[in-house]
């Protein structure tokens, strides 16, 4: 798949995937701004922020005045907050590629935070906190970041606290939109029915003249770590959610491809070890994932699964003895092609839609400062070999490197830290 990058005079960067077999077209702008840039005090203004673009701007005063105008184009339309950046995003019929950048531009460069609206947000965001706490599935994966990282930006709920939530003022918003919504930091991806030279076209007409500032930085990541750990929060609940994690390598690692195919073999479909563990021999659960999640200055292996409460010392077991066969036994050849070729597959049909493309090469841009397409990513998964898994395996599934997040019927965490051992 062809793509070009042009970098702005002011710093911006614009990444284009012409398409012309496909009648849509997406327009992603993504910026460095995320839960890791904010300060204790201010953790949550990403995602609040965020929220708030889309409550109106000079030339779109009310929210219903952005969402209106793209319901009339049968849009598709949101934004999303992670730990190193926020996007912004509208994908509709290739014919309406000026208006929908003309409406996302407009969002993310001149958004007014009406304190009024500001007031009512609150409300929204409080209620948005308390539906992922609803969720253990998904709550527990905050509780896995605390656990690694304690009381530091990448330890920190990207939603923020709800003390945060409600002390927060319309000048922090203008302030930290100031520090990081800036063209340096931003890259905009168009994908889709589009032509390379009118994308550059319109982007320059209103990107231009906006001028570059002083970026804030975001705190590196310490890790320390020296035995397990293991965080537990009692919850009533049906089921035990858990997330198993060792701390691995960053997002420019060169074994990305090693740990990419490592969770495939743990966790990677139906056929999986541990799917074949968990769900088919032993019956104690319906869901159970592995793989690597990787950042710009750490990363993590993960297993999560929600599974019968009264075995949950048994499938913490099992799950680490899969984990211990990997170090000591190669993966055979028709294991390891089976698991490669999932990997490749998944990766093309995850590549099928415009925005879905967009975030692709777009997140590359933003956080690697580098662009390369899904063969690479294909070539690096099929060079990987059985002894790189094995040794890769030796080196991560470690005791001192080993926590567990859990949410569950349960009070003590004394009895699963007796059982985190390789």
């Amino acid at each position: 798949m062809g793509f070009s990058k042009t970098t702005l005079k002011n710093g911006l960067r614009v990444v284009t995937i012409p398409m012309q077999d496909n009648p849509t077209v997406t327009v992603l702008v993504l910026v460095e701004a995320g839960s890791k840039y904010e300060t204790k005090k201010l953790n949550g203004i990403s995602h609040f922020l965020e929220h708030m673009c889309f409550k109106g701007t000079l030339r779109r005063p009310k929210a219903i005045d952005i969402s209106k105008e793209l319901d009339a184009l049968g849009s598709e339309y949101n934004a999303f907050t992670a730990q190193e950046y926020t996007g912004y995003y509208a994908k509709s019929d290739a014919k309406h590629f000026k208006q929908i950048l003309d409406v996302v531009s407009d969002v993310y460069l001149n958004s007014t935070f009406p304190e009024q609206e500001i007031e009512k947000e609150k409300g929204v965001i409080i209620e948005e906190i308390n539906m992922y706490e609803d969720m253990p599935n998904r709550h527990v994966q905050d509780l896995v970041m605390k656990l690694l990282y304690g009381d530091q930006p990448a330890g920190w709920n990207i939603a923020g606290s709800k003390k945060n939530i409600f002390r927060m003022k319309r000048d922090d918003f203008v302030r930290y939109k100031e520090e990081h919504y800036l063209p340096e930091a931003t890259v905009i991806v168009v994908v889709g029915q589009v032509n390379e030279k009118e994308v550059l076209k319109e982007i320059k007409k209103i990107f231009d003249n906006v001028s570059r500032g002083k970026k804030a930085k975001k705190v590196k990541v310490k890790e320390i770590q020296k035995k397990p750990c293991a965080l537990v929060k009692f919850k009533k609940t049906d089921q035990t959610h858990f997330v198993l994690g060792v701390r691995t390598h960053d997002l420019f690692s060169k074994k990305s491809a090693i740990l990419s195919v490592l969770g495939g073999i743990l966790g990677g479909g139906m056929s999986s070890r541990l799917f074949q563990k968990l769900r088919e021999e032993m019956g104690v659960g319906y869901y159970v994932r592995a793989y690597n999640d990787a950042y710009t200055d750490h990363g993590f292996f993960q297993i999560s699964a929600g599974v019968d409460n009264k075995r949950i010392a048994e499938v913490i077991k099992a799950v680490l003895e899969e984990c211990r066969k990997l170090k000591i036994y190669k993966v055979e050849e028709e294991e390891l092609n089976k698991v490669k070729e999932c990997l490749i597959g998944n990766l093309k049909l995850s590549l099928e839609s415009t925005d879905d493309i967009a975030n692709f090469y777009g997140g590359q841009e933003l956080l690697k400062r580098e662009t390369k397409n899904a063969e690479d990513k294909i070539d690096k998964i099929r060079r990987v070999t059985a002894s790189q898994i094995k040794t890769l395996a030796q080196h991560i599934f470690k005791n001192n490197k080993l926590n567990l997040a859990l949410i569950g019927p349960f009070k003590k965490k004394s009895k699963f830290l007796r059982k985190l051992k390789f």
